[in-house]
């Protein structure tokens, strides 16, 4: 399971989904430099895992939409408080990286 959480964009889709549903071409307009092919899998992944749920809507042409489920807006705390940590901690990183190649 931590894998599934710290993959790259499993924390991108997450975040993408976090202002409501969204879909799929909107999550890949959102989420830059991520794949079809990727974004599909990545979506697939989370929906197994309960993460997100996927709604097909009996229209034509066809529209899915894909959204948190409680679980996966559960996720949310953690990411946010590891982005707050990152930005916070940008200079000491920046710093241990520059003494090393120093």
């Amino acid at each position: 399971m931590l894998h599934r959480i710290g993959a790259r964009w499993t924390v991108f889709v997450v975040n993408a989904l976090d202002d409501g549903p969204r879909r799929f071409t909107e999550l890949k307009a959102h989420i830059q430099g991520i794949t079809p092919k990727v974004l599909t899998e990545t979506l697939r992944s989370l929906e197994a895992d309960g993460l997100i749920s996927r709604r097909e809507y009996d229209e034509n042409p066809p529209r899915v939409e894909y959204a948190l489920t409680p679980l996966g807006r559960s996720l949310l705390i953690p990411l946010r408080a590891v982005r707050l940590w990152a930005e916070q901690h940008v200079p000491d990183i920046e710093a241990a990286r520059a003494r090393l190649q120093a």
